[in-house]
């Protein structure tokens, strides 16, 4: 798969765009859902007449109807079970989580039945079942309202993760992994709800998944993230480049599958590399992107492959600007890769 340069409104279908949030793209993607296919069911909890805890299914309920958009009982365990049940029956359901971090009651069902429903049924039962999942910090939530659990569902065959940072590709991704015959684990980083806008066409398009986006184009360094920390590494790229260097930024937009090929045609280029995220560092994603660039490319490195993340505490609140791999963490890491020798 080859990543691919974000669409610019003249580029898209002949329907208008609007400037949408990253949240008014995901409320926009579901409308458009349940709209066009009568199996798409959204529930959780408090997502009805409320909209949820961030407002991302605010008035769906009212246009179509309790038995289409409902809420739950308080239980990640009855929502992942009974999303399960109906997407083995024959519906598209899309289960929205409070907070990943509460996603624990809820992991058994996804990991050992979700995933392998397909391969276990020899491919008789698909699971086409989106999870949302509310995540990552910066908002001052707290251990247990910042986390960024991602990696544990990398880690499960079966299972797809995706974790857009646009409005654009929120709307393209959701519809994508809607319409799938697969689990996928849809992470949004809620700091970026409503902190960015974009452009987001009327019309239906998808982005596929395990496609990555190529924001910067650039010959000195690749600086690759995904989800909340893209703000910060396009502010850390506009740095350097006042220092004169070329920095090529890539957003991985999916983790599984991952872009492989972009990823590596870009290190390939520029010979080094600054991978950054905000799980905490150790078993992070991450980690496999550095050993496919190590494996792949050692021949071409010049410097090592170099990871900003989170630290491996339990997620602080009153330090919570400082767990974050901000701009500087990441300029200091890309002069360590510049300046190696």
């Amino acid at each position: 798969m080859t990543a691919t340069q974000e669409r610019q409104p003249s580029e898209t279908p002949p329907a208008a765009s609007r400037s949408l949030t990253l949240i008014g793209a995901i409320t926009e993607a579901l409308r458009g859902e349940l709209a066009s296919d009568e199996r798409v069911v959204v529930f959780g909890e408090d997502v009805g007449a409320r909209g949820g805890v961030f407002l991302a299914t605010a008035g769906l309920q009212a246009e179509f109807g309790e038995r289409r958009v409902f809420d739950t009982p308080l239980s990640e365990a009855a929502i992942v079970g009974a999303a399960i049940g109906m997407a083995a029956r024959g519906l598209r359901p899309i289960a929205e989580i409070q907070f990943a971090d509460y996603l624990g009651p809820g992991f058994d069902q996804l990991v050992s039945q979700a995933a392998k429903l397909r391969y276990r049924s020899g491919g008789q039962f698909a699971c086409p079942l989106v999870v949302r999942l509310p995540s990552g910090g910066g908002v001052r939530g707290g251990h247990h309202h910042s986390q960024s659990p991602e990696a544990y569902f990398c880690h499960t065959p079966g299972l797809k993760v995706v974790m857009p940072s646009t409005p654009y590709d929120a709307a393209g991704l959701l519809r994508a992994a809607s319409r799938g015959d697969d689990p996928v684990m849809y992470f949004e980083p809620k700091r970026l709800y409503r902190a960015v806008k974009g452009e987001v066409p009327s019309g239906d398009y998808l982005i596929e998944l395990g496609q990555a986006a190529l924001r910067q184009q650039g010959g000195d360094l690749s600086l690759i993230g995904y989800g909340g920390v893209m703000p910060d590494l396009q502010r850390a790229a506009d740095a350097l480049q006042k220092e004169g260097v070329s920095t090529e930024v890539i957003d991985l937009r999916s983790l599984v599958p991952w872009d492989r090929e972009t990823v590596l045609t870009s290190v390939a280029k520029t010979g080094r590399a600054v991978l950054v995220s905000e799980a905490p560092r150790t078993g992070n994603f991450m980690g496999e992107v550095a050993s496919a660039l190590h494996e792949d490319l050692f021949d071409r490195l010049l410097a090592p492959v170099v990871q900003v993340a989170g630290f491996d505490t339990p997620y602080p609140y009153a330090q919570d600007r400082l767990y974050l791999p901000g701009p500087a963490r990441i300029v200091r890491a890309a002069l360590r890769v510049l300046t190696y020798s």
